[in-house]
């Protein structure tokens, strides 16, 4: 009997602005993951998800990469890394080609795919996905397999993310750098949203709020597909630093702070509710100041109702103005401040919901949480491949530009229904 073939390694790194985190997993051939190795070190060199110091970036990317190595026992070549930082663009391209009526054969898609590389020229950006979503064939719309179907025309609609080039440069020089391939560079929003969307979710509409240290991505999904993104240029680590700069007290206590003692909402007890800390400079021995929760909570909500404001306004813009019903998913480390998807839920009028990452074998507890979903969405698009257009050899057919069903899905979400 023959032995199974064993699959090839997949590392994930998610390069943020407070963390480093790798991961280290082998998918089955049935494409289900487990977990074999995880590192973490505190990010250094990154400001709003931009590489600001090459060396420091590299130092905290190779000892993340070496702790996951050293508890699974093996060693990696490249990674699938992630980008989440501002400068995302998302976009649309529809293609079609004739057919003259004949049945629908492998090779018109083939064709038709061809076709769509020439659509998904950015004008100097670097293109990160350009996935293929829906076929359509005349006027029929919004179909998934379209082989043996007899049509005049068949169509087909591309999502493009793409970004400027040098940030992305400079990630993939840190990588390789620390001695790494780099297989990929994903972008935050796709990958965190195949950890901890699901299919319906995707396919009703959904919008996924990805709340880092110190940029915070709003993506919308509608019909099975990422339509539209939008980054804010605040985050968790944000809030720390009103703390640590409001009560005079070092960051990492003020992080303490954070997360022991605050919240999203506030209570009547919080006035009553002592609190000590240290400020900076205090004399060794000398007594800790004491704050009430409220001061503390006040803090908290300003920063809180700025963001989540900019969160409505992204919506908005990306045309999620629908039925109160349509959900809101709340992820990243962000989301690990106490009551906030509550919080947002009252403010955005919809119901909003913590997004943590599908369960994978061997996943440790301390990696299962919110801020670890693009993270485990970057192993999950590694073991299921790209499926992306670029993977697809052969000429190029210039494509028409009309406007396609994502276009009118994309009416349709803003017209409510």
């Amino acid at each position: 009997m023959a032995q199974p073939v064993e699959q090839p390694l997949i590392a994930a790194l998610d390069i943020g602005s407070s963390k480093v985190s790798a991961m280290i997993a082998r998918a089955d051939e049935t494409g289900r993951l487990t977990v074999l190795g995880t590192g973490q070190r505190e990010s250094r060199g990154v400001k709003r998800g931009f590489i600001t110091d090459m060396a420091a970036s590299e130092f905290a990317v190779r000892e993340a990469v070496e702790l996951a190595e050293r508890m699974s026992g093996l060693t990696v070549e490249d990674v699938w890394a992630s980008y989440g930082a501002g400068g995302l663009v998302s976009d649309l391209a529809n293609v079609e080609v004739e057919l003259g009526g004949h049945a629908i054969e492998q090779a018109d898609i083939n064709q038709l795919l061809q076709a769509g590389k020439d659509a998904i020229d950015k004008n100097g950006q670097v293109v990160l996905h350009a996935h293929p979503a829906l076929f359509t064939i005349d006027r029929a719309q919004g179909v998934h397999q379209p082989i043996g179907l007899h049509a005049s025309k068949l169509g087909v609609d591309i999502h493009v993310i793409a970004a400027e080039p040098a940030p992305l440069r400079n990630i993939d020089t840190v990588i390789r750098q620390a001695h790494l391939g780099v297989r990929a560079i994903v972008a935050s929003p796709i990958a965190a949203g195949l950890a901890c969307l699901s299919e319906e979710e995707r396919e009703l509409g959904v919008a996924l709020v990805e709340m880092g240290a110190e940029v915070t991505n709003v993506s919308v999904h509608y019909g099975g597909m990422l339509l539209g993104l939008h980054s804010i240029p605040l985050g968790a680590k944000d809030i720390t630093n009103d703390i640590a700069a409001a009560f005079a007290v070092q960051r990492r206590d003020a992080e303490r702070l954070k997360c022991f003692y605050g919240s999203a909402m506030t209570s009547p007890r919080d006035n009553h509710e002592i609190i000590e800390a240290t400020q900076i400079g205090a004399e060794q021995g000398a007594e800790p100041m004491k704050l009430t929760r409220a001061q503390l909570m006040m803090v908290i909500r300003q920063r809180v109702e700025e963001l989540t404001n900019e969160i409505e306004a992204a919506l908005k813009t990306l045309g999620f103005t629908g039925p109160v019903g349509r959900q809101v998913v709340l992820t990243g480390g962000g989301a690990e401040l106490k009551n906030v998807a509550d919080y947002m839920q009252g403010v955005l009028g919809r119901a909003v919901r913590l997004g943590r990452p599908k369960q994978i074998t061997g996943l440790p507890d301390a990696h299962s949480g919110p801020a670890f979903s693009t993270l485990v969405g970057l192993a999950m698009l590694a073991a299921s491949g790209r499926g992306d257009i670029r993977d697809i050899a052969g000429p190029v057919v210039k494509p028409s530009r009309n406007k396609g069903m994502v276009g009118r899905l994309i009416d349709a979400m803003k017209g409510g229904y």
